[in-house]
């Protein structure tokens, strides 16, 4: 079976990583990886090299990623991905590929192969994210795909709505949890050798990506939580960078520009899937408004102080407090954390099989 998988970041890349080894790892599949979006990216890192790295092939490289962070940029940008995914479709053939969550070139990858009838695999569909435009991409991928697989039933059933019947969708957990599972987190020791970061001292772990469904409020609320951590001393504050959106490059050098000024803030490019869950691991709690917050943080637990309404619609488990971007609620949810105490037992992602449920329900294909 002749498998593609589309990547377009080293978030995806990350998730995808269990299942990627599973299918090197049986014969029956041939398995090629087709990096595009900010892979392929200067000022993202070139993440396509970590994938290498990681010792899988990157069998094709397309690039699209967009000249900016306007509506503007990011329109072109669908269409440049379109453009060269329909000649990429043409010449070359697949029994299943698979795209992985609800960002807007993936979508426009997928959208590329739907006159081509190529069977789409479609990880973590049925969620809901309505401060993002990408939950409308998420949903159209998951019209254009074949087959599904979810994370959760609650997400099963509504991909079953959304789709408007049953066949094909399963309900398989999250592959974060299989990575949490097997991998080998670094010691506080080796994190700091790797990374020049002591995660000894408390330390929140934040992520914080533009809300483009209200993208021109973005410059309003990344000066509100950097004025709330303005005001924390206790803490270091490790960051990493946002995705390519609307606004992602202006928020992006406003933390390039408050980390030059703050010893304590401390911005990272990419720290790849193990320096990530590593860093999770030993933070005191997390920040911001990425999906990680609700799927990754939930098998340790650590709180999640979730901000805005990019991710409003997905489940919240006991370790999420929702909090708007605003600099005096910022710091209240800060003090609400430091005072309660951890709830445990609040993973509702699986065990940590789901690569190996997928290559079972894959075989059964055939």
């Amino acid at each position: 079976m002749k498998i593609g998988i589309l990547t377009s970041s080293r978030a995806d890349f990350g998730i995808y990583t269990p299942l990627i080894n599973e299918l090197y790892n049986d014969s029956f599949f041939d398995t090629k990886i087709i990096a595009f979006g900010t892979h392929l990216s200067d000022k993202f890192g070139l993440t396509y090299k970590q994938i290498e790295k990681s010792g899988f092939t990157v069998n094709h490289k397309i690039e699209t990623i967009p000249n900016g962070d306007l509506p503007f940029d990011i329109s072109k940008s669908i269409a440049k991905t379109i453009d060269k995914f329909s000649e990429f479709w043409n010449n070359n053939k697949f029994d299943i590929v698979f795209a992985l969550g609800d960002r807007y070139e993936m979508f426009a990858a997928v959208s590329a192969a739907s006159p081509f009838n190529i069977k789409i695999a479609h990880i973590h569909g049925g969620e809901t994210t309505l401060g993002a435009i990408d939950n409308a991409y998420r949903h159209s991928i998951s019209l254009f795909s074949k087959i599904h697989f979810t994370t959760t039933e609650q997400y099963k059933n509504r991909v079953t709505e959304l789709i408007e019947n049953n066949k094909n969708v399963y309900n398989v957990g999250a592959l974060s949890i299989d990575n949490l599972t097997k991998i080998n987190f670094y010691s506080i020791s080796e994190f700091k050798t790797e990374f020049k970061i002591d995660l000894s001292i408390p330390t929140i772990l934040m992520t914080f990506h533009p809300e483009t469904v209200s993208f021109e409020k973005n410059k309003t609320y990344i000066n509100e939580l950097l004025s709330a951590i303005n005001k924390i001393k206790k803490y270091q504050i490790v960051i990493t960078m946002p995705n390519a959106d609307t606004m992602g490059l202006h928020i992006r050098n406003e933390i390039n520009n408050f980390a030059k000024t703050h010893n304590n803030f401390i911005a990272v490019e990419n720290f790849g899937v193990r320096g990530y869950l590593s860093s999770m691991k030993y933070c005191s709690f997390m920040l911001g408004n990425t999906s990680s917050g609700f799927v990754e943080a939930a098998y340790f637990p650590k709180y999640v102080i979730n901000l805005g309404k990019r991710q409003q619609g997905r489940i919240i488990t006991k370790n999420i407090i929702n909090c708007e971007i605003k600099t005096d609620k910022i710091l209240s949810a800060i003090k609400q954390v430091e005072q309660s105490k951890l709830p445990e037992n609040v993973n509702i992602y699986g065990k940590g099989d789901t690569a190996k449920q997928i290559v079972k329900i894959l075989k059964s294909k055939i």
